[in-house]
């Protein structure tokens, strides 16, 4: 059974805080289902964006919620972009926001435990 988006954000939410950065939801989507984007925010402004990997990724894992990196190190409005097609596509999309240098430990990223 799979963890309810609403849960995984906020347990998301509760992680970063906890190891001293900071996080917030920027956009909510459906509690139950809904997709989830997270934004990487670094010192520098650059920003990484996370996006829910594919159903081929997703079958090969033990992980409950599996993402891919989609942009890595691009800029703001690059992401924003990114996030205005993704929300016209699926309206129930969440955005989380970490100002975070690491993400690892956080969530689980395809291709990076090879």
């Amino acid at each position: 059974m799979r963890l309810k988006s609403d849960i995984f954000v906020s347990a998301l939410v509760r992680r970063v805080f906890s190891s001293g950065d900071f996080a917030v939801v920027e956009r909510k989507g459906a509690a139950d289902a809904g997709a989830i984007a997270i934004r990487q925010v670094m010192r520098d402004g650059r920003e990484c964006l996370f996006m829910p990997a594919p159903q081929f990724f997703t079958a090969e894992s033990a992980e409950d919620r599996l993402f891919e990196k989609r942009l890595d190190r691009a800029t703001p409005d690059e992401v924003e972009g990114k996030l205005e097609k993704e929300v016209r596509f699926d309206s129930d999309l969440w955005v989380v926001v970490l100002e975070t240098e690491t993400v690892e430990g956080l969530f689980a990223v395809a291709g990076e435990d090879e």
